[in-house]
């Protein structure tokens, strides 16, 4: 990573860690800051760790690159076991289904729900010490998303608005904690409303105990990923991480606004899946369908998937089996909702073509700096 050295072994193994393959994270380094980095960078490179000492940060380096592949081949497995169990008929169905309603529909929700992510990454930041504006968190949250749904990974667009963020506030690691905790409160949000409608709503007592069995497997699975990250890092950053929640989430005033913004995100998301849903040939009234779309916005919350894709798509087919509705038809709700979502984020495709923001322009910045 050229132009500045991150001097904090947990900032780099952050960093590093979300590598995949040869995918390379573009950096943007500011004129304003160019000197401050260069300075460091001489400061750093003397403290950097070689010989026998360097072999640690190897190994971490290379668990992180098979951790990557793991992702990415549990996810490329979850879908090719959906095709070869339920057929490719699903696929191929959900491109016939969608029309003009559908699209302009999730480029208006995912106006919406891009706007209030935004407004909710700014909150965590602040809340951290760190200046984010609101136009310019809309800006890095529609590249994100786009990112996340066109990179295998799923989470690079997240890395790199957390990375870039934080590079430019002068602090990586304060940048990439609010993205992480940013994230987190959305997924803790769709936990709870996941077990609120399913043990409430009208829901029939199969799928009811699926969608609890995957909401309790899915939660474990996030939470604790993000626990063994706090935990194995060096000199544990599990206090530091605890600090951050207490202040950037749990903060009385704080949590009110950060519960209500995800509420509010979660209802979009859940409005798409329904229209997915609808357009699939789906005919339970939206009631009904409301516990088994959040079941299946959890499962895609999952760090095991290709661009946002396989756990979706399982969970999806699992409940609409539980539900009656087949798992054909299951599997074209999850593609179709996929397919809106990637509608929902073309919009961060036109900000990667902006003059001085696009990966292009942070790659030269990168190297002339």
């Amino acid at each position: 990573m050229r132009g500045m050295t991150l001097r904090d072994p947990a900032d780099r193994e952050l960093v590093e860690g979300e590598r995949t393959g040869e995918v390379l994270l573009p950096i943007t380094i500011e004129p304003a800051t160019a000197e401050r980095t260069a300075a460091s960078s001489a400061a750093s490179t003397a403290e950097e760790p070689t010989g026998p000492a360097s072999v640690p940060v190897k190994r971490r380096l290379n668990k992180a690159k098979v951790w990557a592949w793991i992702k990415i081949l549990v996810g490329v497995g979850i879908v090719v076991a959906l095709v070869w169990k339920v057929g490719a008929a699903g696929f191929i169905e959900s491109f016939r289904v969608i029309d003009a309603g559908e699209i302009l529909a999730a480029l208006v929700i995912g106006l919406a729900t891009t706007v209030l992510s935004a407004w909710r990454w700014c909150l965590v930041a602040h809340r951290l010490g760190l200046r984010l504006p609101l136009g310019r968190a809309v800006a890095d949250y529609y590249r994100a998303l786009f990112l996340n749904a066109v990179l295998p990974a799923g989470v690079l667009g997240d890395v790199h608005r957390a990375v870039r963020h934080g590079r430019e506030s002068g602090d990586v690691g304060a940048g990439v904690r609010a993205v992480v905790l940013e994230r987190t409160a959305g997924q803790a949000v769709v936990v709870v409303a996941g077990v609120v409608v399913l043990l409430a709503g009208p829901t029939v007592a199969p799928t009811r105990d699926i969608g609890l069995a995957v909401l309790i497997v899915a939660s474990l699975f996030v939470f604790g990923y993000l626990a063994l990250r706090r935990w194995t890092g060096p000199d544990s950053r599990w206090r530091r991480t605890l600090d951050d929640v207490r202040h950037g989430l749990l903060a009385r005033d704080a949590w009110p606004a950060v519960a209500v913004l995800s509420a509010a995100v979660l209802a979009g998301h859940v409005t798409m899946f329904v229209i997915a849903a609808h357009a699939a040939g789906a005919d339970l009234p939206a009631a009904e369908l409301v516990p088994l779309v959040i079941v299946s916005l959890l499962a895609m919350g999952l760090p095991v998937n290709v661009g946002g894709w396989g756990p979706r798509e399982g969970a999806t087919v699992l409940m609409f089996a539980a539900a009656g509705l087949g798992a054909a038809q299951g599997l074209t709700t999850a593609v179709v909702y996929g397919l809106l979502g990637l509608v929902a984020s073309l919009p961060g495709a036109l900000m990667l073509l902006r003059p001085g923001r696009g990966l292009g322009q942070e790659r030269r910045q990168e190297v002339t700096a």
